[in-house]
């Protein structure tokens, strides 16, 4: 008794499914016409020995990565694409090994994607696109303000605000780290500040914690109400001493262990932010 494949017809020798072609799970009997198991070997006759002649088979074969399919359904489930060719389907060298596809044959088709979001890590990676722009990821981007926030009257107001910070370390006791989160804090608020003044804008509000500052006892913070003109000072020393004399008395004791702050200036005036935690 023959036994063949009730989705692709291949013969078996057993009722042992899964199909070795297709891999459906499901054999039937395939009946020999009566006499035909009885002819001599030799005749020209494939059902002389007991075979059972199935008919043709076909299958379709998709013409851009070769995937075999047996049933004309486009489009290629490994590719995509819509154009299948109907083959005669042949048992010829079925004990062959089956090759299995590459992983780059596989990818092939998604390629365009993967570049693009390589792109995107890549401007995501490199600061050319902050982590800000997507919700609940990196620091809140300082709103738009007027004015200039790092160079100013050729003064160089973040070196500005690190010369401020080495002179008031030099004076105190108990030493006090220069805190970037706090820093970034400062630099939204004076900046929010500044458009509320002269746009009238509304910024959203925050918190230290939207920078990573993990502020667990006080919060110091606030816009100097001194104001300074940029057009005073030669250099950035000159600048700095005049903006730690105006904050001498307002940094808090040590009960703060970091601090940051802003230098932002529009028509000529300097606007400073402080803040410690």
């Amino acid at each position: 008794m023959k036994w063949r494949c009730t989705w692709c017809g291949k013969p078996h020798e057993e009722n042992d499914p899964p199909c070795d072609n297709c891999g459906h799970n499901k054999f039937e009997k395939a009946i020999v016409r009566e006499g035909e198991g009885e002819q001599e070997p030799g005749t020209g006759d494939d059902t002389a020995a007991g075979t059972v002649d199935t008919g043709t088979q076909y299958m379709w074969v998709c013409d851009d990565c070769g995937r075999q399919h047996m049933r004309n359904n486009p489009p290629c489930s490994r590719c995509g694409s819509h154009d299948l060719e109907k083959i005669e389907q042949r048992y010829d060298d079925i004990d062959r090994e089956l090759e299995t596809p590459s992983w780059f044959e596989v990818a092939k088709p998604y390629t365009p994607i993967f570049v693009v979001i390589g792109l995107v890590v890549a401007l995501f990676a490199t600061g050319i696109i902050p982590l800000s722009v997507l919700p609940g990821l990196g620091e809140p981007s300082p709103p738009d303000a007027p004015g200039e926030g790092t160079e100013a009257a050729g003064i160089d107001l973040e070196a500005t605000e690190s010369a401020v910070h080495d002179r008031l370390e030099a004076e105190r006791d108990v030493s006090r780290t220069y805190d970037d989160g706090l820093a970034a804090y400062a630099e939204y608020l004076n900046r929010a500040l500044i458009a509320i003044e002269y746009e009238d804008a509304d910024p959203e509000g925050v918190e230290p914690g939207d920078f990573g500052v993990d502020c667990q006892d006080e919060l110091l913070h606030g816009q100097l109400p001194v104001t300074l003109t940029i057009t005073d000072y030669d250099d950035e020393g000159a600048l700095a001493d005049d903006v730690v004399d105006s904050l001498r008395e307002s940094t808090g004791g040590s009960e703060f262990g970091g601090e940051g702050l802003d230098l932002h200036v529009v028509d000529g005036s300097v606007y400073v932010f402080y803040a410690a935690c």
